[in-house]
């Protein structure tokens, strides 16, 4: 029968029959669209575009086909973000893999694509979880024991909570290799329970070969660092398409019972830190000011001796310089060294002169420039001097004066 004899009235092929079960129940709600409406509407809309104005024959139904087969080859385009990658699968089987940008892959069901964020870092709480309680808008935290405590390398219980950062590793879409987001879609069933088992797994490990006082203080970036490491190496062999971003550890805390005590313990040790610091500096300003003195005091010491031996070695050379013209004229050189050591000694003492010369006078005048000289100060006021007496000397009474 032609499809255009199939718009007519009565009762067609595409007309419902109610058949045996009468109209079946009446709904009030709003009625469903009236087939052989739209199937004459659509018939109208065929006519105007298939030419001669009929769909008998094999041309307008070649006509269909075309435009079947044209809307089903444009339906394999595809566009891939650029936080994103196409993994194009063939049957269920991956092929290969697509960058950013329009894409083509054989329409369904020949190829399917998949495109999983690869630039999305995700979070993965482990020991604690987020919560958002129905009566309150904030959100609430709630531990869980199992998770957390572990046992340290020094047989101590410890309370660890920590995040671990992940994201799908990309693969290689020049290459069109497996790998990365193919990975992550076909190698692990569930990925956050994987990486849940591993983080926890890494970091027991990690704790269970440290001691307590290093991972409660200075050495939590080391454990950090060491359960990153241990996770992207199990994941790698895994070939679980996952990269960890970064691992961090939340609270590290004794446990509950405990953590009273714990803290009193490491007040002690700040104490002893603190007073080992202060003693450092002090012995750090005083061992240099110590080594100071001991070099000035060696210096001088130095010094001293070397003027002492030039001293005696100059001493030693005027005697023998002195010895060798006493050898040549001694009454010379005995009658220089009185009157030298005479003019040497006298020259700091107040003194008389008698002269013994023989000429019947025995007397000398002497003037005293030495007191003169303390009258002219004006500082202190002493009472002039007396003039000096002359010195009489008689030759009978060996200097007896009157």
């Amino acid at each position: 029968m032609p499809w255009s004899n199939q718009s007519g009235g009565g009762g067609g092929p595409w007309r419902p029959n109610p058949g045996p079960w009468g109209s079946g129940p009446q709904s009030s709600g709003p009625k469903p669209p009236d087939m052989d409406e739209l199937f004459r509407r659509s018939q109208e809309r065929l006519r105007r575009i298939v030419p001669g104005g009929s769909f008998g024959g094999g041309l307008g139904l070649l006509a269909i086909l075309v435009i079947a087969l044209i809307v089903w080859l444009a339906s394999g385009f595809f566009t891939v973000s650029p936080s994103e990658q196409g993994v194009v699968l063939r049957f269920g089987k991956h092929v290969r893999t697509t960058g950013e940008g329009l894409h083509y892959h054989w329409p369904y069901p020949i190829e399917t694509v998949i495109t999983p964020n690869v630039t999305e870092n995700r979070r993965l709480e482990i020991g604690l979880r987020l919560e958002a309680p129905a009566a309150r808008t904030t959100v609430g935290v709630r531990e869980v024991p199992q998770e957390s405590l572990m046992l340290t390398g020094d047989e101590n219980i410890v309370d660890v909570n920590f995040t671990v950062v992940w994201q799908i590793k990309p693969g290689n879409p020049e290459t069109e290799t497996p790998g990365g987001a193919a990975d992550y879609l076909f190698n692990i069933q569930s990925p956050e329970a994987t990486i849940q088992a591993i983080a926890e797994s890494a970091m027991r490990e990690v704790i269970g070969r440290s001691e307590l006082q290093p991972v409660l203080t200075q050495g939590r970036q080391g454990v950090e660092r060491a359960v990153h490491d241990l996770m992207q190496r199990t994941l790698d062999s895994y070939q679980a398409g996952i990269a960890v971003i970064q691992v961090q550890m939340q609270k590290v805390d004794p446990p509950d019972q405990v953590i009273d005590a714990f803290r009193d313990v490491q007040a002690a040790r700040a104490d002893q830190e603190r007073l080992q610091n202060e003693a450092q500096a002090y012995a750090n300003r005083v061992v240099p000011e110590a080594r100071g003195d001991a070099a000035r005091i060696l210096q001088a010491a130095e010094g001293y001796r070397e003027r002492v031996i030039n001293e005696a070695r100059g001493a030693a050379d005027r005697f023998n310089s002195i010895y060798a013209e006493y050898s040549k004229a001694p009454e010379v050189t005995r009658e220089r060294m009185f009157l030298e050591t005479m003019e040497r000694v006298l020259s700091t003492t107040d003194k008389i002169v008698l002269d013994n010369s023989g000429n019947g006078s025995g007397v000398v005048p002497y003037l005293p420039l030495g007191e003169l000289g303390q009258q002219q100060r004006p500082a202190v006021s002493t009472p002039a001097p007396q003039p000096p007496q002359p010195v009489l000397r008689s030759p009978n009474n060996n200097g007896a004066g009157r």
